[in-house]
């Protein structure tokens, strides 16, 4: 079986921030940071190159493959501040709705700027996806 490319290292989340070329995806960087550290109680840790993750869950696969990920994290792609909501959407509807201005994929929630949507819902919704995760995985 692969070895994942994406686990957790000892490289500096600060360093890897400020070398975010673009400064308006850096100061979103740099506050998802401190949100997610003040909703996690988590201290943020480098996964893989790009991903800042908080906290971590075991999953097991019902074809034998597991692995770790981290409870909640983001990464300030290019195109958009990324957050891994790992709980996904489904159950978040009226949240959702008053988030503001976003896309969504399975787990990722992308936001041109964070000043586009409702930090407090962006905190609700972190808060509930960490909770979901920790209960459903033990942790």
């Amino acid at each position: 079986m692969a070895t994942p490319k994406t686990v957790p290292h000892d490289a500096s989340v600060v360093d890897f921030l400020n070398a975010v070329e673009n400064p308006e995806r850096k100061a979103d960087a740099m506050k998802a940071l401190d949100i997610m550290m003040e909703v996690t109680g988590e201290k943020p840790k480098m996964w893989g190159p790009s991903i800042v993750g908080f906290g971590s869950y075991h999953y097991v696969y019902a074809s034998g493959r597991e692995g770790d990920w981290p409870l909640t994290g983001f990464s300030p792609r290019k195109q958009a501040l990324t957050l891994y909501i790992m709980a996904g959407f489904g159950h978040y509807d009226e949240l959702m709705s008053r988030l503001g201005k976003h896309k969504t994929g399975k787990s990722c929630l992308y936001v041109k700027r964070l000043s586009d949507i409702d930090e407090s819902v962006l905190r609700e919704l972190i808060a509930a996806s960490v909770d979901h995760m920790k209960s459903t995985y033990g942790q």
